[in-house]
């Protein structure tokens, strides 16, 4: 049997009632995309991997859920109360061992958390469940085994219990030790994303530089680059060789270019010929590009905020790309997913995507392609 991974890892979603996902699970690979037709669910399973990371970041339920009432399952009844809501979970894989955090949103007639259970090892670690309709907490209880085998206290009914607990645990017994090495086995893992969705559109404008972040958007593309480019020889000519993969024409430099006003601009080096602004690239061009580059650097780099308290070689980072082969030819999406078989398999960073099309993908060792349609 393999040993649990150092680096805690989500290795399993949950839509258990959610939008069109009825009692659905699904694995995740190091490199995982979903494909399907429009309307079979693929970015509802990215929407809920996003929830489950702000939540456990710390985000109120109301600042990651703006529309809870579209999360209701189609024809889904409400009970006697009038309430309707969503079912969605992970699991996450590491030191600890498998853990399963799952969660019970109420939608209406108000948002709320009314259930969470932490599980490891089939041992309850954590369970909440709403007592009061009138208060806006949640009745939490935790495992201890010491002379008193279950502490018990009031939650916020908006906030994820789970990433609550190291604040509300002492870990003085074995019992209390094991839930905060749970629960801090979980936020990890889900605090280690980064979505990015590239907008082409804002890429092709200079830049101002910065602290040289990588944003969601990819809007700053050319201040990331005025920094990468000297800062790591061996990524940036990976990323030189990822362009010349999937562009049109020859690329020897992809850089960015201080001009006038203060702004940079990207541009790729065409040889003996005058450099090509990348404003002047095609949307699949751009995304390309941008999600190449996301794949090549790394949480220093990328607008995430992992772990502080966790090395990064504990850590290991989660990109959501919606929309993956967005834009892209077939020869430009084999390109994009073997490059990013090739860092996930390194360890150090995993892909969850989508896909319209997937016969590219499944062309490409290393990616796991689950189609929605079947």
């Amino acid at each position: 049997m393999d040993a649990s991974p150092a680096r805690p890892t989500v290795t399993q979603l949950r839509l258990s009632a959610f939008k069109s996902h009825r009692r659905a699970a699904f694995p995740l690979a190091p490199l995982t995309l979903f494909a399907g037709a429009s309307g079979s669910g693929k970015s509802s399973v990215l929407e809920v991997y996003e929830a489950l990371a702000r939540l456990g970041a710390g985000d109120e339920l109301g600042e990651v859920f703006d529309d809870p009432a579209g999360c209701i399952p189609e024809q889904a009844d409400a009970d006697a109360q009038g309430r309707r809501g969503f079912r969605i979970g992970c699991t996450v894989d590491g030191p600890a061992g498998p853990v399963e955090l799952d969660l019970a949103v109420q939608a209406e007639p108000g948002l709320r958390i009314v259930g969470e259970r932490l599980t490891a090892g089939g041992k309850l670690l954590l369970s909440t469940a709403l007592r009061d309709p009138g208060r806006s907490t949640v009745q939490a209880a935790w495992h201890t085994a010491g002379n008193v085998p279950v502490t018990r206290a009031p939650l916020p009914d908006d906030r994820l219990g789970t990433a609550l607990l190291p604040l509300r645990v002492a870990g003085r017994t074995e019992g209390q030790r094991q839930v905060l090495a749970a629960a801090e086995q979980v936020v990890v893992a889900l605090r280690s994303v980064f979505a990015c969705d590239p907008q082409p559109q804002r890429m092709r404008r200079p830049a101002r530089v910065g602290e040289g972040r990588l944003r969601r958007g990819c809007d700053n593309l050319a201040e990331v680059l005025y920094r990468t480019q000297s800062e790591c020889a061996i990524r940036h000519k990976q990323l030189v060789a990822a362009a010349r993969a999937g562009c049109s024409g020859p690329v020897d430099a992809v850089q960015a270019e201080e001009l006038l006003n203060g702004t940079v601009q990207a541009v790729l080096g065409r040889g003996d010929r005058s450099a090509t602004p990348v404003g002047r690239l095609g949307e699949g061009e751009l995304r390309y590009l941008a999600l190449a580059l996301v794949l090549l650097t790394g949480p220093g780099v990328l607008a995430v905020d992992p772990a502080g308290e966790v090395p990064p070689a504990m850590q290991s980072l989660t990109v959501l790309a919606d929309g993956f082969d967005r834009s892209l030819d077939g020869r430009q999406t084999r390109e994009l997913v073997a490059l990013a078989a090739a860092i996930c398999g390194q360890g150090h960073i995993r892909v969850v995507g989508t896909a319209a099309h997937n016969s590219s993908a499944r062309e490409v060792a290393g990616a796991t392609v689950v189609d929605l349609s079947a």
